[in-house]
């Protein structure tokens, strides 16, 4: 029997060093040396102090900013340790609700806009913590902050189109903006 058990137990200690401590460890060390911004959580500093990662989106409400997209995350939006979808299908009447409410609060915060809504504006991601919204749900909002800060219209799609990012490596993906810093370039105009 012992001579079972000893290879067994030196096999384990082998394999806990090797996949549990070494592989990790240089995994992340190759990762902070080829994406050091990105291992360290794409954290943006404002006034020197940390106040989003450009990774995870925040939710926004005030009228005077843009809106990002619904979180499906709980207890709170957009929880990276909640990080999942709703699994709510096409037909269930919860999903059917929560799309309701998010079209009215649009429709609330800006009631003379009738233009379609874009659909990332009122469904929740796989994730569930999406930063980015599309190009057309971001020219969506413009007229309501435009009118709401006492900005042109023209200046705030102009900002729109210097914060949009393109398609990953030019065919993957669409083109889209990241809310927060789309937010405070708005903060940032006078």
């Amino acid at each position: 029997m012992n001579t079972l058990i000893r290879p067994a137990l030196v096999l384990l200690v082998i394999m806990t060093l090797i996949t549990g401590i070494a592989y990790p460890l240089v995994l992340s060390g190759l990762a902070h040396w080829i994406f050091p911004e990105q291992a360290a959580g794409s954290v943006i500093v404002k006034d020197g102090r940390p106040i989003g990662s450009r990774l995870i989106g925040q939710a926004f409400s005030d009228p005077r900013y843009f809106w990002s997209r619904p979180s499906a995350t709980a207890p709170q939006p957009y929880n990276g340790l909640g990080s999942t979808g709703s699994n709510l299908g096409p037909l269930n009447p919860a999903l059917t609700d929560a799309v309701k409410a998010r079209i009215d609060a649009l429709h609330a915060a800006d009631p003379g806009n009738r233009a379609p809504i874009p659909v990332d504006l009122v469904t929740a991601s796989a994730s569930g913590l999406d930063p980015d919204i599309s190009l057309a749900a971001a020219d969506y909002q413009a007229p309501r902050i435009a009118r709401v800060r006492g900005l042109d219209l023209a200046a705030v799609r102009a900002l729109i189109d210097t914060h949009a990012e393109g398609r990953w490596l030019g065919f993957l993906g669409e083109p889209r903006v990241n809310v927060l810093e789309l937010n405070l370039a708005l903060d940032a105009l006078k």
